[in-house]
């Protein structure tokens, strides 16, 4: 059986701003539907819980996810740009929502509702008349935002929420998801490959690789001290205008998961292998408090 996502764990507590990063393959958003339930065959999830509040989301029935899909915890696609229904009015497909989850609100409340929800992210009122072809790209992000935000849910997934924008439209979407996490007081994971967007918006951070989470501790930490030489390697892939310094890629590819190395998945391009590292997987470990890493250099270290 192959594993897109393999023991992956960790905590996300209310108003935290949580980033998952890696390469393109990496596991990131076959985790994030897995929170949210919405793997598609042939995939599926074979083992594991999701906590949200105690409950276990997996031992849900498909009509109780439902009711807690967009109230409770809510997904901003990859490519959200394309995610809108291109036949259907932006007020209407925020109106859906609505509609769903309170069976009592009247066609006037939910009017006033759509205005409040497009001001939040910065739009006008207007955008509601108008079909996702008439938006740009920016303006279709912060719908989908508006729509996720919609009924404040406890935690907002956000997949690759500034994939194909530019930056100085990347950086106004991050500061109205920001601002509105703050207001409803939700919890936020982020996914993408930016770790400098990680270092902007989160304030923890989880590197994964190969299907697996290689590091997880607060992204300041990581930035001073990073432990295992991928999140070290993604780190200095980064351009800086403090220091001066070439610019390191990391060679070669990530592995196909049909045929990962033995060992530890990342050693065919690890700087830092050593010989237990083609033979033996490395246990994920905490090494101090707050930081845990799946490396055999820290083996000694691990608590």
């Amino acid at each position: 059986m192959l594993r897109a996502a393999d023991s992956v764990s960790f905590e996300l507590r209310p108003g935290q701003r949580f980033g998952l990063v890696g390469e393109s393959g990496s596991g990131k958003t076959t985790t994030a539907l897995a929170l949210m339930r919405l793997t598609q065959l042939p995939g599926r999830i074979v083992d594991g819980e999701v906590l949200l509040d105690g409950v276990d989301l997996l031992g849900l029935s498909e009509n109780e996810m439902r009711e807690v899909r967009l109230a409770q915890i809510s997904y901003v696609p990859q490519g959200a740009m394309n995610s809108l229904n291109p036949v259907i009015k932006v007020g209407n497909q925020i109106a859906n929502g609505f509609k769903d989850h309170l069976d009592s609100i009247s066609r006037s409340e939910i009017s006033e509702r759509i205005v409040q929800v497009l001001q939040s992210v910065g739009l006008d009122p207007a955008v509601s008349r108008m079909y996702p072809h008439e938006l740009s790209g920016g303006m279709k992000q912060r719908v989908a935002i508006a729509i996720a935000v919609s009924l404040g849910p406890k935690v907002i997934i956000a997949d690759e929420p500034t994939s194909a924008l530019d930056v100085v439209v990347q950086r106004e979407v991050m500061l109205t998801l920001r601002k509105l996490q703050e207001e409803i007081g939700a919890a936020v994971l982020i996914v993408g490959h930016d770790m400098g967007l990680m270092a902007q918006f989160a304030s923890h951070v989880g590197v994964m690789y190969a299907g697996r989470l290689v590091e997880v501790g607060e992204v300041l930490d990581i930035f001073d001290d990073p432990f295992h030489p991928y999140t070290r390697a993604l780190i200095a892939s980064l351009p800086s205008t403090s220091r001066r310094h070439r610019l390191t890629g990391i060679p070669g590819l990530p592995p196909a998961l049909l045929e990962l190395p033995g060992g530890c998945s990342f050693n065919p391009r690890c700087d830092s292998v050593m010989e237990v590292c083609r033979s033996a997987d490395p246990s994920y470990d905490q090494i101090r408090e707050g930081r845990w890493t799946s490396c055999h250099l820290y083996a000694e270290a691990a608590t």
